[in-house]
């Protein structure tokens, strides 16, 4: 399994609120329900937290991240040569800052802590 994160910062003209409305309403199911949906074995959005009004934190310098899990490196390049994957990146230039944008595909992660995990064995 590898996994493809990618930090995403909304295009300027758009606020958080009106960047998570597309990303989730629009991008996502524009995704699930795409041929190329069938090399991909699982597709989360993360939102950003965003500092509470008024306060004085700075923005973030993204909107959110996506984590999408293959079984290969070939599912990941086969899910973008599908013949509607380039619908899927025409909505991408719809709301994300293309110039912005920073991926990198993973190897399946080495846990090092693991709280939620029930460990099974005697104490």
């Amino acid at each position: 399994m590898i996994r493809l994160m990618t930090l995403l910062k909304r295009q300027s003209h758009l606020s958080h609120d009106e960047f998570l409305d597309h990303w989730r309403g629009v991008h996502a199911p524009l995704i699930a329900n795409s041929s190329a949906a069938r090399y991909v074995r699982r597709y989360e959005q993360h939102a950003v937290a965003w500092p509470p009004a008024g306060s004085r934190q700075p923005e973030p310098a993204f909107d959110g991240v996506t984590i999408q899990e293959f079984d290969s490196a070939d599912d990941f390049y086969a899910h973008m040569s599908e013949p509607d994957f380039p619908a899927i990146m025409a909505d991408t230039a719809r709301f994300l800052d293309e110039q912005h944008l920073h991926w990198v595909l993973c190897e399946e992660p080495v846990v090092v802590l693991d709280r939620a995990r029930t460990d099974e064995s005697p104490a």
